[in-house]
């Protein structure tokens, strides 16, 4: 492969040019984010055919032609979310379609999370090296040692996912994966979600309806201000005088002097838009208020979401799936607090492509409902599994029949 480093307007145009030749472009990128709000990002790796482009961001500022020229095609990446979510923020647009390495490696038996650098040594038989994971991409030029890293990010990526396919094509799989791969490119998952901007906060979980109307307007004005500074939420307000500021419900900048972690810069530089935040809190009509979160579930439902994750785990396990593809626990909680009376229901909870509906729908509406129960089989034969026994757990004597 040809391995060229782009560092001015010319030869992006030049690559971008060369990008509208191909259907498929390996992407990666290196970014930092600890002293920021968004990502900022350093380099971005390509490949387009036999063709290998380091881009430079700090040199090459507009980066608008390179995200129209991926509009179209799909991007082939390794645990792409990060990465599409960089070009979200920064171009508000997508690539047309995406196939994510970890993911489809996912439902080829390899667990949810293995790494770019396993994956490739199973598959393609070579042992990348990775010193440069905790590298300053910041630092220019780059050295020999991190260009090497830069294009192992990316070289492979189109062998795997030739021999994913192929794997996923005979376990009859590939929809399965294009079902998941559709969410990656929907802008709307890298929208910021405007209830966990002030649920996500500790102690909200304990506020009332009226607070949490307060700390609602307090989180979404955070977060404008750390957007505008592009800096971490935590450098405008702490978690910790969120609930302060909600408990205070000060009425002048002067109040705030009250919360000791809100230093007097802050409060001059924007004590007033705090103010105004929390009057607009507090003015939010009864009818308009946040609904209290669902509480964690109780030691009883705690006892049926842990049992329903036991019979995920077994099918994920029948159809060599991590658990954690099939159904979260999360999902799992809300189906113990909302208690759906059909599978079709379960389904809907689930937010179910038809893939994953097939699979868990039917089984844990089954349990749920006391039609089936769990039991362990083949013990004795040192090869123990999950198995569905018919239940008269509800009829009087409540014991389970086989």
């Amino acid at each position: 492969m040809n391995v060229e480093v782009i560092e001015d307007a010319a030869a992006l145009a030049a690559f971008c040019d060369h990008i509208a030749t191909v259907d498929r472009v390996a992407l990666d990128t290196e970014f930092h984010n600890e002293k920021s709000y968004a990502a900022r990002l350093m380099v971005v790796q390509l490949v387009a055919g036999d063709r290998v482009a380091i881009v430079d961001p700090l040199r090459v500022k507009d980066l608008e032609p390179l995200a129209g020229a991926l509009a179209t095609k799909t991007i082939v990446g390794h645990a792409l979310q990060s990465d599409l979510k960089i070009l979200a923020d920064r171009f508000d647009r997508l690539p047309g379609a995406a196939f994510d390495t970890q993911l489809a490696a996912a439902f080829c038996g390899y667990g949810m999370s293995i790494s770019l650098a396993d994956l490739v040594s199973d598959i393609v038989g070579i042992r990348l090296r990775k010193s440069q994971t905790v590298s300053d991409w910041s630092a220019r030029p780059f050295s020999e040692q991190q260009l090497e890293y830069l294009v192992d990010d990316v070289k492979h990526l189109f062998t795997l996912q030739d021999t994913l396919v192929a794997r996923l094509g005979k376990a009859k799989r590939l929809d399965w994966l294009h079902d998941e791969a559709r969410a990656l490119v929907d802008i709307a998952r890298y929208r910021p979600d405007p209830e966990r901007l002030y649920l996500r906060v500790p102690g909200a979980m304990r506020m009332n309806r009226r607070e949490l109307g307060i700390l609602r307007e307090v989180a979404t004005l955070r977060d404008t201000l750390a957007r505008e500074r592009d800096v971490p939420l935590k450098y405008i307000i702490p978690d910790d005088v969120m609930a302060g500021i909600v408990s205070l419900r000060p009425t002048s900048r002067e109040d705030l002097a009250q919360l000791r972690r809100l230093d007097a810069g802050a409060r001059k530089a924007f004590g007033d838009r705090i103010v105004a935040a929390v009057a607009a809190g507090v003015a939010v009509p009864d009818d308009a208020l946040p609904k209290k979160p669902a509480r964690p579930p109780g030691a009883e439902r705690e006892a049926i979401v842990s049992t329903l994750a036991v019979l995920a785990s077994a099918i994920a396990a029948e159809n060599e799936l991590p658990p954690g593809l099939l159904v979260t626990r999360s999902v799992l909680e809300r189906i113990a607090r909302e208690l759906p009376t059909t599978a079709t229901d379960v389904a809907r909870l689930l937010d179910a492509s038809p893939w994953r509906a097939s699979l868990v729908a039917e089984p844990l509406f089954a349990l749920l409902s006391g039609a089936v129960a769990l039991t362990i089989v083949d013990t004795d034969r040192g090869n123990p599994r999950i198995a569905f026994t018919k239940s008269t757990a509800n009829s009087p004597g409540g014991a389970d029949v086989a």
